[in-house]
């Protein structure tokens, strides 16, 4: 069972996090930021893997924190349910359309934290929800879970799609890296034999 349990409590969030990489897609998501329970929802499904995740947060404040801290623990998920990385595919990649918008999504399971992230948000806001918070959710992950990660915006015009585009692919990407090479399932992906 390659299962990721994350508790973390701060002054600013308390968050509990479930992931199983081998799951149907089920997802049981309330984070306090109604756009980013759709955005979990998808990359659930997307990715196959089961998440339940809850996060109370300062969003009286802002939307900030919650989301920056749910990308740290589900990244720190990841990274826990992963163990030493025996067996999996190790990269992943996809070019997924959504409606007039083209994400690229790349993924190196890589033991190095590296995020290149190129998107043209046309608006600030997402009904409540800040776009440039996309960006602090992925760079959050990456951090944690210390995988190098390239998401670009091929075309778009519709916040709300390019941000959906990315979960989606980011979803799907993930799904076949973390995936297990039957052939090769005793192996780690790497010359070095450490990733």
């Amino acid at each position: 069972m390659r299962i990721g349990e994350i508790n973390r409590k701060t002054a600013e969030t308390s968050i509990t996090t479930y992931l199983d990489l081998d799951g149907i897609g089920e997802a049981d998501i309330d984070t306090g930021v109604g756009f980013l329970d759709h955005m979990m929802t998808l990359f659930s499904r997307h990715g196959r893997f089961d998440v339940r995740l809850s996060c109370d947060g300062d969003t009286y404040v802002d939307d900030h924190h919650s989301v920056e801290d749910i990308g740290i623990c589900l990244g720190k998920a990841f990274k826990k349910a992963l163990g030493d990385m025996r067996g999996i595919n190790r990269y992943g990649h996809i070019i997924l359309p959504m409606d007039e918008t083209l994400i690229l999504c790349a993924v190196d399971i890589s033991g190095r934290a590296h995020l290149s992230f190129e998107a043209d948000f046309p608006s600030e806001k997402i009904g409540t929800f800040d776009t440039e918070l996309v960006e602090e959710f992925f760079a959050a992950f990456v951090r944690s879970s210390n995988i190098t990660l390239h998401i670009k915006q091929l075309s778009g015009k519709n916040s709300h799609h390019i941000a959906e585009g990315m979960f989606k692919a980011f979803g799907r990407t993930m799904k076949t890296a973390v995936a297990i090479d039957k052939e090769f399932d005793d192996e780690i992906p790497s010359t070095k034999g450490v990733l």
